[in-house]
């Protein structure tokens, strides 16, 4: 699982780089990144990297690399060692804010070509038909009972691993099976409400909500009934090793120590000794378990396979296991806005992710997942609630602000799918931002 731990073995970050607050993102686009008035956002590649540069953005999750932030300055040499060693090949850097890049400037990527290569990319997954499926409000309800369930099952059975019992994962069964009805009756269902998690139940809520996208993306690759079973336990059981890692550990507020850090990156080769004990459990679930940190470009860990020596299975993992870490919110870290953080995949995927796993990844989720705040060419604001039933472009969205007259209006269900709509979705926004805090109510709201 990729929690956020390995990302607290950091330098102290100076008071300059905390989040700025009680800044509104509503003028212009907000959809990746957001910098001050003036400010110029260039990517470049890590080599181009100096002293005194400020870093925007990390092009690579949060939960990978070893620092508190990703925006701040560049004060140690160290510190661009240390961003090259984690795997992160690019970084956006703010040249208001810091120095400029002094590379050929055609190996320099402004912002806005970035924002266009980035719908290029989705484009190709927009071309898909989302599959008939139940409304979204008649499957929460189940989705939420079922979730409660198997959170209570999991945590059982990382118990049972903490207290150096075989682990029987035939038990499991019943409930992939159980989850695999939920996501084929609506995926967006359990894996929206999985995404909401707490402190104290994140580690269970995530192997629930890898496993629901596991099978979700399995069926999207159109695997057989059988192996979209195996994808889903394996989901279930990719985390397992962090039952072996200490709780205070696990759950430290403040950053590791570089001991700590190893200690956490150990996870997935403790997962896999105890499922070589567990009755139950094919050579599927054990390579997940072991190679779901593993990247296409061999910086990923704990063998740094790449490519083809990285096994399908283990490739959806990998996918699935950072969507839903970057998505959930941490103690010392918010989770990104669904649609912002598709987005900010496709900027990873190339050295990351598979590319046929991620397109498909993307047509399982929608571009725009379910809770994805955006902004429609009226100027409201809304929340996706549901896939539309005829492109992943025009989604159903509850529509709640007024960005023309900055003040909130009474809540409308808007299909975008539907002929004749006149509207459409132009951009993601950043909740935090806006400061919203309702955003959850508003797509768990039936009709």
């Amino acid at each position: 699982m990729a929690t956020g731990r390995e990302a607290e073995r950091v330098p102290e970050c100076p008071k300059e780089n905390l989040p700025l607050e009680g800044r509104s993102g509503r003028p212009g686009r907000a959809f990746i990144y957001q910098s001050p008035t003036g400010s110029m956002l260039k990517r470049i590649h890590v080599n181009d990297l100096r002293v005194d540069m400020y870093v925007q953005e990390l092009c690579g999750s949060w939960m990978e690399h070893p620092f508190w932030r990703s925006s701040f300055r560049l004060r140690d040499p160290k510190d661009v060692q240390r961003i090259i060693d984690c795997g992160i090949h690019e970084v956006w850097i703010d040249t208001a804010r810091g120095l400029d890049v002094t590379a050929d400037p055609s190996a320099v990527i402004d912002k806005p070509s970035a924002d266009a290569a980035v719908e290029r990319e989705l484009a190709q997954a927009a071309a898909a038909v989302p599959t008939q499926r139940a409304a979204m409000g008649e499957e929460l309800a189940r989705a939420a009972k079922l979730c409660a369930e198997s959170k209570q099952a999991v945590a059982s059975m990382f118990a049972e691993a903490r207290m150096g019992r075989a682990i029987k994962c035939e038990h499991a069964m019943p409930m992939v099976a159980s989850i695999s009805e939920s996501v084929m009756r609506n995926p967006g269902a359990l894996i929206s409400l999985a995404r909401l998690k707490n402190q104290d139940d994140y580690t269970y809520m995530h192997s629930v909500a890898v496993c629901a996208l596991m099978i979700a993306l399995a069926r999207q690759l159109g695997l057989d009934d059988e192996k979209v079973q195996v994808a889903g336990l394996a989901g279930l059981l990719h985390d397992l090793g962090k039952a072996m890692i200490p709780v205070e550990i696990l759950n430290k507020p403040g950053k590791l120590s570089d001991h700590e850090f190893g200690i956490v990156k150990s996870h997935p080769v403790e997962g896999y000794k105890l499922l070589l004990e567990a009755k139950g459990v094919g050579s599927v679930e054990r390579d997940v378990c072991l190679h779901h940190h593993e990247k296409v470009d061999g910086s990923g860990y704990p063998h740094r396979l790449k490519g083809d020596e990285i096994s399908l299975f283990a490739k959806m993992g990998a996918v699935c296991d950072v969507y839903d870490a970057i998505t959930s919110n941490r103690s010392y870290k918010l989770g990104w806005d669904p649609g912002e953080s598709i987005r900010r995949m496709v900027e990873w995927s190339k050295g990351h992710f598979d590319e046929s796993v991620f397109q498909a990844f993307v047509r399982s989720v929608g571009i725009y997942p379910i809770g994805s705040l955006v902004r429609l060419e009226s100027g409201r604001l809304g929340v996706v609630v549901d896939q539309g039933g005829k492109s992943l472009l025009a989604p159903l969205v509850r529509v709640f602000f007024s960005t023309r007259s900055d003040a909130h209006i009474a809540p409308e269900l808007v299909d975008l799918s539907r002929k004749g709509a006149n509207d459409r979705i132009v951009s993601t926004e950043d909740p935090s931002r806006w400061h919203f805090k309702h955003l959850d109510q508003l797509w768990q709201t039936a009709g």
